[in-house]
């Protein structure tokens, strides 16, 4: 199939364009003008089209003679100083990907979103089928309300996507929050243990990159959505995993959760104030969604995918020695 990828430089799209690239796929990747990173894609056999999910022309023209696209563009960030950008990208980027799609017939979408848009339900652990609570912060409010516009145009104009929404995403290649965490605990930079008791649902990026193009490869599955994750582990527990992988000792000091939360409302205010990201990485929204943790059930792309999940422990290791 001829595939159109969007955010295939991110930290998951570097994965899935690997591991595209040894299959029969024909790949057709967007990527910016200015992206360092365009080489790699060309260097994997991707054709490149300039252009940004902004820019409905590029996606329009880009898309033509394309079976299936993959939508992986969007905003992943706990901070930003411009707040707008959240909106323009995760929601009126995801419309624009859709509608180009329908113009161009494609024959089937896989739209990877995240797990933030079920925000924490009342089922622990969650599923597919389970009733979302409300999404936290920024990115996962605008994350949720791009899905809301895929769903929407899948109902009313038969929109043939699939859906896909990661769990915490680790291994080699992280730059965001979640490695951002590890590599304070690595340089020694956290001053204090923080949120030990808070449990996460993690997932291999290796295993992410897997389930979208089972997904896309799968008959009969236009209008499913696969969570993708299935070990939990508290942020105490990860952090002693990172601590015994890199050889580094965790701080002496365990912050109490309500101070925790309290330094993170004072770090991150003063950041919107000077522009710059919060000191240690204490953006109000990721310490909520860290504080108040998610479990979910991704057993069902076990089973219907026949994905296999990697152990977290593995996937920290293969991120660390990607740092050393």
């Amino acid at each position: 199939m001829k595939i159109f990828i969007t955010g295939a430089t991110g930290f998951i799209g570097t994965h899935l364009i690997n591991r595209l690239s040894q299959t029969d796929h024909e790949l057709v990747c967007l990527v910016r003008k200015t992206n360092q990173n365009s080489e790699l894609l060309e260097k994997r056999g991707a054709t490149l089209v300039k252009g940004n999910i902004l820019d409905k022309e590029s996606l329009l023209q880009g898309m033509k003679g394309c079976d299936w696209v993959m939508h992986l563009a969007g905003l992943y960030d706990f901070w930003i100083p411009n707040k707008r950008l959240y909106k323009d990208t995760n929601v009126t980027g995801t419309r624009n990907v859709m509608e180009s799609a329908l113009e161009n017939n494609i024959s089937k979408i896989v739209h990877v979103s995240t797990v933030g848009t079920f925000g924490v339900p009342e089922d622990s652990p969650f599923t597919e089928k389970s009733k979302p609570g409300t999404p936290i912060g920024k990115y996962f409010q605008t994350k949720t309300e791009g899905e809301q516009i895929v769903w929407e145009l899948h109902k009313k104009k038969n929109l043939p996507v699939v859906g896909i929404n990661p769990c915490a995403v680790i291994g080699p290649g992280d730059t965001k929050a979640t490695a951002e965490f590890y590599l304070r605990i690595i340089h020694r930079q956290l001053p204090a243990k923080v949120l030990v008791n808070s449990v996460l649902t993690y997932v291999y990026v290796k295993d992410v990159a897997e389930g979208i193009i089972k997904a896309a490869e799968k008959e009969d599955n236009i209008g499913e959505r696969y969570l993708l994750g299935k070990y939990h582990a508290s942020n105490g527990e990860v952090s002693k995993m990172v601590s015994d992988i890199s050889g580094v000792p965790l701080p002496g000091m365990n912050m109490p959760d309500f101070m925790t939360l309290m330094n993170a409302y004072l770090l991150t205010g003063i950041a919107n104030l000077i522009k710059k990201p919060p000191v240690w990485g204490m953006a109000t929204d990721q310490i909520r969604v860290m504080k108040e943790g998610f479990k979910a059930d991704g057993s069902k792309a076990e089973r219907d995918l026949g994905i296999t999940y990697t152990s977290i422990r593995q996937a920290l290791e293969e991120y660390i020695a990607s740092i050393k």
